[in-house]
């Protein structure tokens, strides 16, 4: 129950980073309005709150791999939605997330290992529509590999907080960074 309110609280998400918003089947009586009628006003954010895309808060490094925050907070409890950008010759460690989180590929190709040695050769792609499930615990890595046209996009969905955990090549977790 709680995975299939997750893939349905993504798919939302999904279907409104991709411009594409379904209006429900109950109009007015009269004449329907086309796109070529002007807009109404913005929804009332204590009904429908709405973050424009400028409004989206990335972190990361632009050219590499960014992250921005869709809904909720990763570090906290509770659901939480995040959008990834995976740039052309990029690619994260190996390691593991404490919590089970959902992915959906926007664009590109997300390119996945489940191999506890990080080598290039063994990464899997994962195009655009696909879904995906990583498994808490278990050791991946991931990213874009070199020559892709464009950055891999996804939306992972979860529940907060989250751990990431790096992996040696035993898949042992590694001894945390010392405090800064």
């Amino acid at each position: 129950m709680r995975a299939m309110r997750m893939m349905m609280a993504a798919a939302a998400v999904v279907t409104m980073t991709g411009g594409a918003f379904v209006a429900g089947a109950a109009h007015a009586q009269g004449a329907r309005p086309t796109v070529s009628d002007p807009a109404g006003p913005l929804p009332d954010p204590s009904h429908i709150p709405v973050t424009l895309p400028k409004d989206i808060k990335w972190t990361g490094q632009e050219g590499r791999q960014q992250m921005g925050v869709l809904f909720g907070d990763p570090n906290k409890p509770g659901l939480y939605g995040v959008i990834y950008k995976w740039y052309p010759g990029n690619f994260s460690q190996p390691h593991f997330h404490d919590q089970e989180r959902y992915a959906y590929v926007i664009s590109g190709t997300w390119w996945v290992s489940t191999s506890n040695v990080y080598d290039e050769k063994t990464t899997y792609p994962v195009h655009a529509g696909t879904v995906a499930i990583d498994k808490a615990n278990t050791v991946h890595w991931d990213g874009a590999r070199l020559g892709e046209k464009e950055p891999a996009v996804l939306v992972l969905v979860g529940m907060g907080p989250v751990k990431t955990v790096q992996v040696d090549e035993t898949g042992k977790p590694k001894p945390a960074a010392p405090a800064r």
